[in-house]
C-alpha cells in the first residue's frame, strides 16, 4: 500500500497528461476552455469552502485505525485532493497548449516551467492544508494563463493589449476571491508577484502568442501553387539527424531565390496580423533584410499559410522568423546558406 501511495501521483500525472494530449489534439478548440473554465470555477468554490472551514478553526481528526476513523480522515483530506485535481487538470491542458504554441527558446523555457509546476502539483496536496498562500498563488497562475488564452479567443483579436488585460483579470479575480473568503486566510503578495513575473515574461517575448499554434515552417526552393495546394522543395537532413524535417544548410545558386513558408493555426473567428522577417547574421548580431506582412484568418485545420522570399541571399547564417506584427515570436527557422545547387536526390516536396 505504501508503494502504491508513493507512485500514485506519478501515475495520475502521466494518465492525465496522456488523456489531455489525446483529447486536446493538434488545435485549440473553444470547448477546451469551457472545460477548463469549469475546473477554475470548481477550484474557486472549493477554496471558499476551505477558507470557511479554516475560519471556523476546525482541526483535522486524529488518526485512527478503525474503518470509521479512516473514513473521517479521508473526508478531511478529500477537498485538498479535489483541489489538486482541479489545478492538475488546468495545468495539464495549459502545458500542452503552451507547448504547442511555443516557437523559440524563451517560450520553450516558459513551457518547461509550466511543466515543472504541473509535476510539482501532483505532490503538493499535503501543503495545501498548511499553506493557504500557496493555494492563492496557484489559483492566480491558473486564472492568468487561462485568461491569456480565453480572452483573445473570445474577442477574435490577438492585439498585445489582450495579454496584459487578461493578466490583470486573472490576478484581480484571485484577489477578489481572497477578499470575500471567510477570514481571508493566507497572503496575496506572492500572487501579485506571479502576475508581475508573467507580465515581465510577456514583455520579454517569453510568453507564446496564444492561441496561435505553429503547424509548419520551412525554408527551401521552387515554391509552387496550384488550387489549394502550396508545395516547397526542401533539402533533406542527414540520416543521423532523424529529428529534423529539413537540412540546416541550404544551397542557393547565384541570383536565385530562397523561399520560406509557414502555416499557423488560429481558432475560427480569430484574425491575426503576422509577418515573415528574414535576418542575416552580421558582426555578431542580426540584421533585418526583408519583412513581409500579411493578415491571417483562423479556422483552417492545417493552419493559415504565408510565404515570402529573399533574392540572392549572401552565404552565411540566416533565419526566418514568423511573428505577430507587434513583435511576438511564433517560430524561427535557422539555416546556413551556401552557394551552389542541391542535388535532386536531396530534395523532397513539402505540402502546406
Amino acid at each position: 500500500m505504501k508503494i502504491l501511495r508513493r507512485f500514485y501521483p506519478v501515475s495520475a500525472f502521466l494518465g492525465g497528461f496522456v488523456w489531455d494530449a489525446l483529447t486536446i489534439g493538434q488545435r485549440v478548440r473553444p470547448s477546451d476552455f469551457w472545460r477548463l473554465g469549469g475546473f477554475l470555477l470548481g477550484a474557486a468554490l472549493l477554496i471558499l469552502w476551505l477558507a470557511r472551514r479554516e475560519s471556523a478553526m476546525l482541526v483535522a481528526p486524529e488518526a485512527e485505525r478503525s474503518l470509521r476513523g479512516r473514513f473521517r480522515g479521508f473526508a478531511w483530506r478529500a477537498p485538498y485532493l479535489l483541489l489538486q485535481f482541479f489545478f492538475g487538470g488546468i495545468f495539464s491542458a495549459l502545458f500542452i497548449l503552451y507547448f504547442k504554441s511555443a516557437g523559440h527558446l524563451g517560450t520553450w523555457l516558459m513551457a518547461t516551467v509550466l511543466g515543472g509546476l504541473l509535476i510539482g502539483n501532483e505532490f503538493a496536496a499535503r501543503l495545501y492544508g498548511r499553506r493557504f498562500t500557496l493555494i492563492w498563488a496557484l489559483f492566480a497562475l491558473n486564472a492568468i494563463l487561462l485568461f491569456n488564452f480565453a480572452l483573445p479567443l473570445a474577442a477574435g483579436s490577438l492585439h498585445w493589449s489582450w495579454f496584459y488585460l487578461s493578466t490583470a483579470v486573472g490576478i484581480l479575480l484571485a484577489h477578489g476571491l481572497w477578499w470575500i473568503s471567510p477570514g481571508r486566510p493566507g497572503r496575496m503578495l506572492p500572487s501579485w508577484g506571479v502576475a508581475f513575473v508573467l507580465a515581465l515574461a510577456g514583455a520579454l517575448d517569453m510568453i507564446a502568442p496564444v492561441p496561435l499554434v505553429k503547424q509548419d515552417l520551412a525554408v527551401g526552393h521552387a515554391l509552387t501553387q496550384g488550387g489549394n495546394r502550396l508545395t516547397l522543395a526542401v533539402e533533406s537532413p542527414s540520416a543521423w539527424q532523424f529529428w529534423r524535417d529539413q537540412a540546416t544548410t541550404v544551397h542557393v545558386p547565384e541570383g536565385e531565390k530562397l523561399y520560406g513558408v509557414s502555416a499557423v493555426f488560429a481558432p475560427l473567428g480569430v484574425t491575426a496580423l503576422l509577418e515573415h522577417r528574414w535576418e542575416v547574421r552580421e558582426g555578431g548580431g542580426w540584421r533585418v533584410v526583408y519583412r513581409s506582412r500579411f493578415r491571417s484568418t483562423g479556422g483552417r485545420e492545417r493552419g493559415f499559410r504565408g510565404y515570402s522570399w529573399v533574392l540572392n541571399p549572401v552565404p552565411g547564417e540566416w533565419r526566418l522568423i514568423v511573428a505577430t506584427q507587434d513583435g511576438r515570436t511564433i517560430g524561427i527557422q535557422s539555416v546556413t546558406v551556401e552557394r551552389g545547387s542541391a542535388a535532386p536526390e536531396q530534395l523532397s516536396l513539402r505540402e502546406f
